[in-house]
């Protein structure tokens, strides 16, 4: 069985318009470098506090909006799938930055594998999680894993969300992707005990290579930051 190779980044603690900015640098090297496939990349980071909703949700006024910043969070309307979600620190964010030709030309197969890939680490904290008819990863009735995604011409952008030990009190403040009558749990929260992105992360790019078949290589150095550099300093031009 050959094996892709995927560039690995952690990008640490962003803003929300710099993981934009980020996944719009690294989409575009596959636009531009369409032959070269060694621009599949996998970001982790975490989020300063920020709301955003997705292309299906216009239930959101700007009253509700300033509200929600009134938190000491930040906005976004987004073009991934999915409706209103949080990001905030102690959340696990992957943005897989894929040609599905290099793996599959399917967007459902792709949704598929993000699902079973966070049900499987939730095994590994003896965490019994499963999907449901509503998108993500869930314990019970209660969200542990938010997946919203965007492909255009098989490169995905936007990823997973994997709570870890989140403040959950964020979430009180929405309907947590639009869904009512059920709640948000993290791997803190399920084990009673305190489980960092830290603890997370080796396990979670060892699910990663085990579910896509992958490599993970680090960026270099002069990757990383010359990466980092261009999302936390240039305006975004979508």
């Amino acid at each position: 069985m050959s094996y892709n190779v995927v560039k690995f980044l952690w990008a640490g603690r962003l803003s929300y318009g710099a993981g934009l900015r980020l996944q719009k640098t690294l989409s575009n090297y596959h636009l531009w470098k369409e032959e070269n496939h060694n621009c599949n990349t996998l970001v982790l980071l975490e989020h300063y506090p920020v709301y955003t909703v997705g292309i299906r949700d216009k239930t959101y006024t700007e009253q509700d909006e300033e509200k929600l910043k009134d938190l000491g969070a930040e906005f976004y309307k987004t073009n991934r799938g999915g409706l209103m979600t949080f990001h905030g620190p102690g959340q696990l964010v992957a943005y897989p930055i894929l040609n599905l030709k290099d793996f599959k030309k399917s967007i459902k197969w792709y949704v598929c594998q993000i699902e079973e890939m966070i049900i499987r680490l939730c095994a590994q904290f003896d965490i019994y999680a499963h999907t449901s008819p509503d998108t993500g990863v869930w314990v019970e009735d209660r969200k542990i894993c938010a997946i919203g995604i965007h492909g255009s011409r098989y490169i995905t952008t936007h990823g997973l969300a994997l709570n870890c030990n989140t403040n959950l009190e964020w979430f009180d403040h929405i309907v947590p992707c639009g869904i009512e009558g059920k709640g948000v749990t993290s791997i803190t929260e399920e084990l009673n005990t305190n489980v960092t992105i830290r603890d997370v992360l080796p396990l979670f790019k060892r699910a990663f290579e085990n579910q896509f078949h992958c490599l993970l290589l680090d960026c270099t150095e002069e990757e990383s930051s010359k990466l980092l550099k261009d999302a936390t300093n240039h305006e975004l031009r979508l």
